[in-house]
């Protein structure tokens, strides 16, 4: 299908309607109330089938930009995993096994992750019935062939978790299809500089098949023209929400984390599309940086859900506040304004099996329990290790 075919007409399937791009009213005006209610009432099933928990007073940019530290602690409270499960995915021979993105589809539970061969990344999935004990059934993206920017890392992962906190975590179609972002290299090694980002996608996320790669590819690159500082050495992972109230600009908002030239430092950016193939960045400046500038740091791999009135970013952290690396958070209620949690890690090194990293969080909730899937490197390699909120054997 060409790419004309395709922005044609985009649709996201469980879209029952979409808010008119129109002039707007004065910011504050009834009319402009007015409006805004109209529109939070037929958009609310933008992102997901049901209600959409927004308020009007986010809707008409009147939230606050600091979340108040009742309501992180709250969060926290409510998104804390103090058990850890053990090690769930463990890595074969001259294997590292990293990036767990889990979903449902169907009656199953599903993980893409990625594999580092000792030449580059590549992308497989596992299947599990109670998202303890997974079943790695095969590769979904192998290293392009021959020379092209991609030959040597093709890590991906999913887009459009449904962002609900007690939703189905289930994947959004946006027209007509399952999409999938992916850091792309043509450089052996593991995360060898410099990486880009391009787009797949697929018919089907459970399937063990190829995902399609965009003949556009990649999306973004720390070469582009409107790179900023703080992401030209390397693009990192992307996650990607859609974005009812279009306040950034576009559909759909998109975080990423990304490497400076100079001292190594990983900070949190923003860009912003309305067909997840074109991007914008958003803002000169990332929009989450830790640790002293001018030492290393790494704030990376955002996971958003939604909690109510308020966005949450799953992230990890590594060169501050602690030795190791760890999962923390932060709170918007915007999407452009974060305030970052300041308390105990949700995941931190504890085990021998995650002695040395616990990093790279993929927080749902289930049933009542909240499952965090992480990266864990310990005297098992790196694999995949589970926390939860409640003992599993309770």
């Amino acid at each position: 299908m060409n790419e004309k075919a395709m922005h044609g007409k985009p649709h996201v399937r469980f879209d029952e309607g979409e808010v008119a791009s129109t002039a707007m009213p004065r910011r504050g005006s009834l009319l402009y109330k007015k409006l805004i209610l109209g529109m939070a009432v037929t958009s609310a099933g933008l992102c997901v089938a049901g209600d959409y928990p927004f308020q009007l007073a986010e809707m008409t940019g009147r939230e606050p930009k600091v979340v108040p530290q009742e309501r992180m602690k709250a969060i926290y409270e409510e998104v804390k995993t103090p058990y850890k499960a053990g090690m769930i995915l463990l890595p074969g021979k001259n294997e590292k096994i990293d990036n767990p993105c889990v979903f449902r589809h169907g009656d199953e539970w599903y993980m893409i992750f990625v594999v580092f061969d000792g030449k580059g990344y590549e992308t497989h999935i596992a299947k599990s019935a109670d998202l303890v004990k997974w079943k790695r059934l095969g590769m979904v993206f192998s290293r392009a062939s021959g020379n092209c920017w991609d030959a040597a890392q093709a890590d991906g992962w999913p887009l459009l978790l449904d962002p609900r906190w007690d939703g189905p975590n289930t994947l959004g179609k946006f027209d007509g299809r399952y999409w999938m972002m992916y850091i792309g290299g043509q450089k052996k090694g593991y995360e060898t500089d410099p990486l880009s980002t391009g787009v797949a996608w697929t018919d089907d996320p459970s399937a063990v098949k190829q995902w399609t790669r965009y003949p556009g590819n990649p999306v973004l690159s720390p070469t582009d023209a409107d790179a900023r500082e703080f992401e030209r050495k390397t693009i990192y992972k992307h996650y990607t929400v859609e974005d009812p109230t279009r306040a950034c600009g576009g559909r759909f908002v998109d975080f990423y984390n990304a490497k400076q030239k100079g001292v190594w430092r990983e900070t949190i950016g923003m860009a912003v599309s309305d067909d997840l193939l074109h991007w914008r960045r958003f803002g000169s400046v990332p929009v989450i940086s830790d640790g002293d500038t001018t030492k290393f740091a790494i704030s990376g791999d955002p996971m958003i859900r939604r909690i109510g009135d308020t966005w949450v970013m799953f992230y990890f952290g590594c060169g501050w506040k602690r030795s190791g690396a760890f999962d923390t958070f932060a709170c918007s209620y915007d999407l452009r304004n974060w305030t970052k949690w300041d308390g105990v890690p949700l995941v931190e090194p504890s085990k021998p099996y995650d002695s040395t990293y616990a990093h790279k969080p993929w927080v749902i909730k289930h049933e009542g329990v909240v499952y965090h899937f992480y990266c864990a490197v310990g005297d098992k390699g790196r694999g995949i290790a589970l926390a939860t909120s409640k003992p599993l054997s309770e």
